[in-house]
């Protein structure tokens, strides 16, 4: 593979946008899409070059054919299967393909999620995912798996940090049952260095988890949130044994020799 000079962001949303500011500030040419017109200026003003683009569930937008003039693609769209269904996702990815296709990306990053993975009580690796967890992502990422560019798939374990805190959703609830169940989260930080390093080490293609290699109980980062932001804590009761996993994080860790900077949820960084 070349090098790599010029990515392509495909959603500058919560985590896409963070992430093209990162790749600007280490020298890469960025292209960014957004569905928000409002956006165009803050994106401009951090050095990426704006697309209004939108997957609806084709793409429709100006100078498609511009964006997808990269080297690396990102691919940063959530499905929301409770706005759009159960094959939007399907064919928001089929959209995409015939532009990947005819396209100069030389490696496309896909961002999956640790909710392929069923809840086997156990421990979970890469290879137990399950069309069963989630039917969605799976299907899309057998999808992407037939392009000829090289593939590689994040599987994103929970996304917190910043605005995005745990406790905010459970303050002052009452009669909670989940509080022993281990966490898989991973801190927006640590993604956005988990693929700027992908991208600078040209991580060869695979299927990889990235989350943080600590799982405290939910019940130890709720009341720490509460503490720390003056919130009301949440009641827990006891309740019969809940199913869980444990997403196994390692191979990434391996691979890039990557050293999380908040390997512990506990200790996340919040606005």
């Amino acid at each position: 593979m070349s090098e790599i000079k010029k990515i392509s962001i495909m959603g500058c949303g919560w985590m896409g946008l963070p992430l093209a500011e990162a790749l600007v500030e280490n020298g890469y040419a960025v292209k960014g899409s957004t569905t928000h017109q409002a956006k165009v200026e803050a994106m401009q003003k951090a050095g990426i070059q704006p697309f209004v683009l939108n997957l609806n569930p084709n793409l429709e937008g100006e100078n498609q054919d511009d964006f997808f003039n990269a080297d690396v693609l990102i691919i940063n769209i959530p499905p929301k299967i409770a706005m759009n269904g159960l094959d939007f996702h399907e064919k928001q990815i089929n959209a995409l393909l015939p532009f990947i296709e005819k396209s100069s990306i030389q490696k496309v990053i896909f961002t999956s999620s640790t909710s392929v993975y069923p809840e086997l009580n156990r421990v979970v690796l890469e290879e137990d995912a399950s069309e069963t967890a989630h039917p969605v992502l799976m299907k899309a990422e057998a999808m992407l798996k037939n392009i000829k560019q090289e593939l590689v798939i994040l599987r994103l374990a929970g996304l917190m940090g910043y605005d995005r805190m745990p406790a905010k959703y459970f303050a002052g609830k009452k009669g909670l049952t989940i509080g022993e169940i281990p966490v898989n989260y991973v801190h927006q930080d640590d993604v956005v260095a988990i693929i700027l390093k992908t991208i600078q080490q040209n991580l060869g293609a695979g299927i990889y988890n990235v989350v943080a290699p600590e799982h405290p109980i939910r019940k130890a980062i709720y009341f720490k949130n509460c503490v720390d932001f003056k919130l009301e804590q949440p009641e827990f009761v006891a309740a019969e044994p809940q199913s869980f996993k444990v997403v196994n994080g390692d191979k990434l860790i391996q691979v890039l020799d990557y050293q999380y900077i908040y390997p512990n949820p506990l200790d996340f960084k919040y606005a």
